[in-house]
């Protein structure tokens, strides 16, 4: 997204400069890894846009977008680890590099930094305080959408809307504190920072749903893991509740099956179930829905620049390919 390489940049520069004193090297090299391998960085772009887009200034919002990537960064280890992916961005997970442990502590020292770099922010107490609480609920939030996740894993009775909420706390939560916060840096009105609030809640859920179906209909080069990693976990993605939900029972056993195999050479059996109940289609479709959603939320802001920036990034998160 090239719209969004001034904003990166800025926000790269913040982080090597506040993680550069951890200490001993090993655990800056692991905590680093992550941040070093890339990334689209579109929720710390999304705070600096969010302050713009209500008038406000990037320099008062460069603290905050630096804490929201190193939230970001800490929750992705962590995953990592509980998940055991082994790949992450195309490179080799922290814990498969460094171990288990000294990945926990790499994740548990940007978790500390994000709060020690918020707290060095240029904005008045008031504006502080209410940044902090943001902060703070979104990351218990994470924790409780990563558990749902774990518990969802071969639990073949997840409906819809337990997945959706599962989707909120784990990825739409932390994107809607990402606006919500740049509305309050930047002053925005409380009808403004309601609207970025829903625009990160809704462009969470479609980014997290375009995720279900990028795993199945995605390209394994550009994605950085193999595709159909979801089924060989067993994971109760949108595309899986949906099949499962409308199975006959035939198919629905033998989905079942190959979800608790855990075995890659079932991934092509259980697409074709997922093709024959429209589940693909139908999570696409949801996804798009989503990214609607989450435009027509911000037609309250006057128009500019930023804003503008927020529609396209909308559009981009559900017809990327990676």
């Amino acid at each position: 997204m090239h719209y969004l390489e001034k904003y990166s940049k800025l926000i790269e520069e913040e982080i090597r400069k506040n993680i550069s004193d951890i200490e001993p090297t090993e655990l800056y090299k692991s905590s680093a890894h992550l941040i070093e391998a890339g990334g689209k960085r579109i929720r710390p772009s999304l705070v600096l846009l969010s302050t713009e887009s209500v008038g406000g200034k990037i320099e008062d919002a460069l603290n905050a977008a630096t804490a929201i990537e190193l939230i970001h960064t800490f929750s992705l280890i962590h995953d990592d680890i509980m998940d055991k992916d082994e790949v992450r961005r195309g490179r080799a997970t922290v814990h498969v590099i460094w171990g288990e442990p000294l990945a926990i502590l790499a994740g548990d020292v940007l978790f500390s930094k994000a709060f020690e770099v918020m707290l060095k922010s240029n904005i008045d107490e008031k504006r502080l305080v209410k940044v902090l609480d943001v902060m703070t609920k979104a990351c218990v939030n994470l924790c409780k959408g990563q558990a749902y996740d774990m518990l969802f894993e071969k639990n073949f009775e997840v409906k819809e809307k337990e997945y959706l909420e599962m989707i909120y706390y784990k990825t739409a939560s932390l994107i809607a504190a990402s606006t919500k916060i740049g509305a309050i840096i930047g002053n925005g009105s409380k009808e403004e920072i309601n609207a970025l609030y829903n625009y990160g809640k809704f462009l969470g859920l479609a980014f997290q749903i375009h995720d279900d179906y990028l795993d199945i209909a995605g390209d394994e080069k550009q994605l950085g893991k193999p595709v159909g990693s979801d089924i060989v976990e067993g994971k109760m993605t949108l595309i899986a509740i949906k099949a499962l939900n409308e199975a006959n029972k035939e198919d629905r056993e033998k989905l079942i099956s190959i979800l608790q195999s855990g075995d890659e050479k079932k991934v092509k059996d259980a697409i074709e179930i997922f093709k024959k109940y429209n589940s693909i289609e139908y999570t696409h479709e949801k996804a798009l829905k989503y990214a609607k959603k989450a435009k027509a939320s911000i037609e309250v802001l006057e128009d500019s620049k930023a804003k503008d920036t927020l529609l396209s990034i909308a559009d981009f998160v559900v017809k990327r390919e990676y």
